[in-house]
Order: C-alpha cells, then sequence, then structure tokens
C-alpha cells in the first residue's frame, strides 16, 4: 500500500570505538525513546563499531546478533531500521548497509566506494550493485558515506523518492558533506537524507554531524545542531516530489549511460 507520507526517524550519535555490545545498548536506548509512530530509524555507517580498518574484530555475520538485534527492535517500533555495520561473507569484509522491515525481512546494499584515503579499499570489498528498496510504495536508494562524492552511482535512473546516506564524515570536511547532500537533492530530484554521527573515534578522527535532509529543490527541511547526540523526526510528502517534477520535468532530459 502506498504512503503519502514517509516519516523518517534520525539519530546522530557518538559511537563507542569498536564495541558493537556497548553500541547496542546505546542505540536500543535511544531507539526505545522515540515516541512517536515512525516508518524508517536511520542510524550512522558501521554504527556497532565506528569506522575501523580492524574488521575482523568487529566482523559479524548475516546471521549475527546485530541484525537479530536490529529485527527485534524493527518489529516492537513497527519501524524499519537502517544502518551499515562491518559483515564477514564468503571470507571477504564489507561495510554492508541493513535495512530491516518490521516482518524482518533483510535487504542490504555493500558499499560501491571504498574510501582510499583511509586504506578501506585494502580491507573491505567493494560492492556492486545499487540497490532501490520499495518500502510503503516509496522508493529509496541506500548509499554509505563516501558514494556521496560520486553522483554518477546515485545518478536517479530508477526514479526513486528518497537518496539515503549513513556516514562516519569527518569534520575537517564537513563543508563538502554539507554542499554534496543539497546537490545531490537537485540533480536527482528527490528528497536526500544524510545521517552522520558526532564524536572522536579510535584514531582521533573528529565528526561533527551536520545530519540534514534536503527536498526536490535543495531546500533544507532539517539540519542538527553540530557537536550534539540527537534525534529529530521529519516527514516527507509524496506530492512535493510529484508536483515539482511534473512541472518542471528535469529528469526527462538526464543523459542516458552505462557504469561498468
Amino acid at each position: 500500500m502506498e504512503a503519502e507520507h514517509l516519516k523518517i526517524a534520525m539519530i546522530q550519535s557518538n559511537l563507542v570505538w569498536e564495541n558493537p555490545e556497548q553500541n547496542r545498548i546505546n542505540f536500543t536506548k535511544k531507539i526505545e525513546s522515540i515516541s512517536e509512530e515512525v516508518d524508517i530509524i536511520v542510524l550512522p555507517e558501521m554504527f556497532t563499531s565506528g569506522f575501523t580498518m580492524n574488521a575482523s574484530k568487529v566482523a559479524e555475520t548475516m546471521e549475527g546478533e546485530t541484525i537479530t538485534w536490529m529485527q527485534h527492535l524493527s518489529s516492537k517500533k513497527n519501524a524499519a531500521i537502517v544502518g551499515s555495520i562491518v559483515i564477514k561473507d564468503n571470507n571477504n569484509f564489507y561495510n554492508r548497509l541493513l535495512f530491516i522491515t518490521p516482518k524482518g525481512d533483510i535487504t542490504f546494499y555493500d558499499k560501491r566506494h571504498t574510501f582510499t584515503l583511509a586504506g578501506e579499499d585494502k580491507v573491505y570489498s567493494a560492492g556492486t550493485k545499487k540497490r532501490i528498496i520499495d518500502y510503503k510504495g516509496w522508493k529509496i536508494c541506500p548509499l554509505i558515506c563516501y558514494d556521496l562524492r560520486f553522483p554518477v552511482w546515485a545518478r536517479n535512473t530508477e526514479d526513486y523518492d528518497v537518496l539515503m546516506y549513513v556516514a562516519n564524515w569527518p569534520k575537517p570536511r564537513i563543508s563538502a558533506w554539507d554542499t554534496l547532500l543539497k546537490a545531490r537533492a537537485i540533480e536527482n530530484m528527490c528528497y536526500c537524507v544524510g545521517v552522520n554521527r558526532v564524536g572522536v573515534d579510535g584514531v582521533n578522527s573528529e565528526y561533527s554531524g551536520h545530519s540534514a535532509v534536503y527536498n526536490v529543490l535543495g531546500n533544507e527541511i532539517i539540519c542538527f545542531k553540530p557537536n550534539n547526540e540527537d534525534i529529530q523526526i521529519v516527514t516527507l510528502e509524496k506530492r512535493h516530489i510529484e508536483a515539482y517534477r511534473n512541472k518542471l520535468k528535469f529528469l526527462n532530459d538526464r543523459d542516458a549511460f552505462t557504469i561498468n
């Protein structure tokens, strides 16, 4: 059944370095504190560990504790839960985004663009498939952090409604985060949702948050206060997308291309 509105809870949080158990405890409290009924709850990238290259220490399987935990809370809150964790699959490590519904269904996306500056490409295998998730009649394209810098991969060839980024985007380059989230919304004529972490990680990288939502025109709907842990809720409207796509028709003029 198609919903006219999609209500999303975004959790901007500090993360405990390489400690999945404590992060699950912390996020349980935050998720259970959400008093409104929402459709989706979005957590940051690598929310059980921080952006670690010590994959073998924190990696889980697709039958691991965190996925069971996400399924339980998703059912309890009657909301999909989204975020990325370190997954070991066929002897490879992946920075894998999980989209888990209240029924326990799992869709995953493996980060395509591994962050070479931090050596992510030497530890994690890159994903090869773009995912479009159909949830409550909304088409959602989930991506991860560094993917934000690559507009071709995000290009809206599928007429999706929401582009969703989970991230550990560091403070020194936060202006790029702000600018690119807005740009992705404008060029793809979609809502663009970005959830980033705050705090300092185990290798002294600092994160200032700036989680935000932009509409089809690139107007900011929500922007979190920097450096603060917080939960904010935004309601997206299908008619906003339809009205401006029908009026402006910019996506009709997009280029055709293939990705190798």
